[in-house]
């Protein structure tokens, strides 16, 4: 074989894998997103738990960058679409654990678990309508590595009244 025809056939073959690597921190630069220090837990625990090639993380509100939360009911003073933006800033605050726990997103393999949690009335009954927001936020940041298992549940009430919280496993490079 001549070396002009396999070193197309090599970029040929490479491209696609090459091409399927995204870098995170220019995507969340393109989505608007910026990530921040998480604040100290309110509690006796940690935010994120590493073991092994997975990391564990505990559950976070919608917490923005300078601290505060939404808060609200859904089915009373919030909207699905309010919801959903919670469940979005929620995913950011989870990154931004993550991001502090792993050092760089980039060596994030999967998004493999996540549990919704929607403080809700009890006739409200569009709970993944909400944490979609956090589950499309994966996967526009991601691609298919943010596609996961989920459970999407609602509950009477949350620490502080928080609107949505939520928990991630995400596995990781070693």
């Amino acid at each position: 074989m001549k070396k002009p025809l396999l070193i197309f056939i090599l970029v040929s073959c490479l491209t696609p894998a090459i091409a399927q690597k995204t870098d995170v921190d220019k995507k969340l630069k393109e989505l608007g997103i910026e990530l921040f220090a998480p604040p100290k837990p309110l509690a006796n625990y940690v935010r994120a738990v590493r073991t092994g090639n997975l990391v564990y993380l505990a559950g976070h509100g919608p917490t923005k960058s300078d601290g505060s939360n939404t808060t609200g009911k859904l089915g009373k003073d919030m909207t699905i679409e309010q919801g959903y933006e919670a469940a979005k800033q929620t995913g950011i605050a989870l990154l931004s654990s993550l991001k502090g726990e792993i050092g760089d997103l980039n060596k994030v393999k999967r998004i493999v678990k996540v549990f919704g949690m929607v403080n809700c009335t009890p006739e409200f009954v569009d709970q993944p309508k909400v944490i979609n927001g956090f589950s499309d936020l994966m996967v526009s940041i991601f691609g298919d590595k943010g596609k996961h298992a989920r459970s999407a549940v609602g509950m009477i009430s949350l620490p502080n009244g928080i609107a949505v919280e939520i928990e991630m496993i995400v596995e990781v490079e070693n």
